[in-house]
């Protein structure tokens, strides 16, 4: 009864401000509002993979659920001859099922822009690295899978031209600082410094176009009673402003005193827990086709420099039609990846002895052993497992598995003329941890196929039904299958409708 009476509420709300939004199509900016209630239906303990991945954290792990999602955002103007402008966005996700009852805000943020630059604050929806975004398994280090932390940011719009190389040489960079939750974490009062720094060669229009580039993330400061005396000073971490420049640039530690927080481990090692990837990848046009190849090369220690990581990565072969097929039924799009982090180097780690840092042990940390993750979701590639997603009766817990062997399969289309459709087929070959090796190395297989189609609705008029269907089946998830079906409705202004797409902070290499 309370989520049908929070939906009758919701549905009175948006469709009083339609008739807002359509009326400011004379107003240059952007603003644009939707409402969405579904329901998914789940046979196991666990909601399938695909169903919950890469959802930023607003899909339940466990149980059947109703959900109920609104958004309010709001653009810059698409002028381009405005040099100063600012927006915000908005997104609340209420989810109500028999072991789910919970409020999200996967969206809350205000931005302003000058010329190419822009700024901004608060929780926002953001995929890091070089990758197809909407057909991937995940990119390595910050997929989309975890809720957004808060954040303050600061970088490029996309990709801005050096104006010295004729748009030729391009640049995507970011610098941002972020705080993570303290609530059901063993660690507290931890933070998050990100760098990331890409280069396009060859301009948009080009028929081939060059990218390489790195994205840096280091976890810092902080405290824990769970913390022995070999890796903390009485489960203090260093959390000073010294300790802060150290971690952002990742020199080590030169023996001076930092605070009075240092440990052993810091004086032999980096201020910090360290991770990210370094980003080839190629772009070009043949005939009716756009082809995108990719690598990420995964880091978590020094072992990438000294190559003995370098078979772990993802690989990734996109291939995207210009313009949509001409049958009843259209593939449009379709990727294929390979993940693989099985080999880290070995099994063998010796401190200080670079031809053998091995057992790089990918997303977790002898000090932030809450690993890579927040709100119990890995913030990087959900293939690398915490321990809740395997039992779903543990709500937290440090990443269980981390060498994994990934082939991935992704495909969309279109059905007629008002019917899109995507495919996901993941199998995956998982080893654990080489400290606690999963027992036999269980194999999983997790696949999806989701519609949407917009229909005309009475008091509604046009109204999305996006409908998904998905299944797990392996040794290492509860076998399961989940059905979804939900209405959405959506609010643009004529000016939305008109404004360039919003580029990715990272990946804006297609959508």
């Amino acid at each position: 009864m309370r989520f049908a009476t929070l939906w009758l509420i919701v549905l009175w709300v948006f469709v009083s401000f339609s008739q807002a939004f359509g009326q400011q199509d004379s107003l240059a900016k952007p603003t644009q509002a939707f409402a969405e209630i579904g329901a998914l239906v789940a046979s196991g303990p666990s909601v399938p993979f695909w169903q919950r991945a890469n959802q930023y954290g607003t899909v339940p792990l466990a149980g059947s659920f109703g959900t109920v999602r609104i958004g309010l955002s709001s653009d810059y103007r698409p002028q381009h001859s405005r040099k100063v402008d600012w927006g915000y966005g908005l997104e609340v996700v209420g989810n109500v099922g028999s072991l789910n009852q919970q409020v999200i805000l996967p969206q809350a943020y205000i931005k302003a822009r000058w010329r190419q630059l822009e700024v901004y604050a608060g929780r926002r929806k953001n995929i890091v690295g070089l990758v197809d975004t909407l057909l991937t398994s995940g990119s390595y280090a910050m997929s989309g899978n975890a809720l957004p932390l808060p954040t303050i940011q600061f970088g490029t719009r996309g990709y801005a031209p050096l104006p010295f190389t004729k748009g030729f040489v391009s640049i995507n960079a970011s610098f941002g600082n972020a705080i993570f939750e303290n609530a059901n974490r063993k660690v507290i009062n931890t933070y998050l410094n990100q760098s990331t720094l890409y280069v396009r060669l060859g301009k948009p229009t080009a028929s081939f176009r060059l990218y390489a580039g790195f994205n840096h993330q280091v976890v810092w400061g902080g405290y824990s009673p769970y913390l022995g005396p070999d890796v903390s000073n009485n489960g203090h971490l260093p959390s000073n402003f010294k300790a802060y420049l150290y971690a952002i640039t990742g020199l080590a530690y030169p023996g001076s005193n930092v605070d009075g927080n240092v440990a052993s481990i810091d004086e032999l090692n980096r201020i910090g827990n360290h991770l990210g990837s370094l980003d080839l990848g190629a772009e070009f046009d043949v005939g009716n086709s756009t082809i995108l190849v990719y690598r990420q090369n995964p880091y978590d220690t020094g072992a990438l420099f000294y190559l003995t990581t370098i078979a772990d990565g993802l690989n990734g072969l996109s291939i995207r039609r210009k313009t949509k097929g001409t049958g009843f039924i259209s593939v449009d799009r379709g990727l294929v990846e390979f993940l693989y982090t099985a080999d880290q180097g070995g099994d063998v780690f010796v401190l200080g002895v670079s031809h053998l840092q091995g057992r790089v042990n990918y997303f977790n940390s002898s000090q932030f052993i809450d690993g890579w993750t927040t709100h119990a979701h890995t913030i990087g590639t959900p293939f690398l497992t915490p321990e809740g997603d395997i039992r779903p009766g543990i709500p937290y817990g440090p990443i269980v598995n981390n060498r994994v062997s990934v082939l991935h399969i992704g495909l969309s289309g279109t059905a007629g003329e008002k019917v899109n459709w995507q495919t996901k087929l993941s199998y995956s070959h998982n080893m654990g941890t080489y400290v606690t090796p999963l027992p036999g190395s269980p194999n999983q297989f997790s696949g999806l196929l989701k519609v949407n189609a917009q229909l005309e609705l009475p008091l509604l008029g046009p109204t999305d039904v996006n409908a998904s269907v998905a299944t797990d089946l392996g040794s290492l998830l509860p076998n399961s299958t989940g059905v979804y079906i939900g209405l959405r409705k959506n609010w643009p202004s004529t000016a939305a409708r008109h404004a360039e797409p919003r580029k990715k902070i990272v990946s804006p290499l297609f959508r």
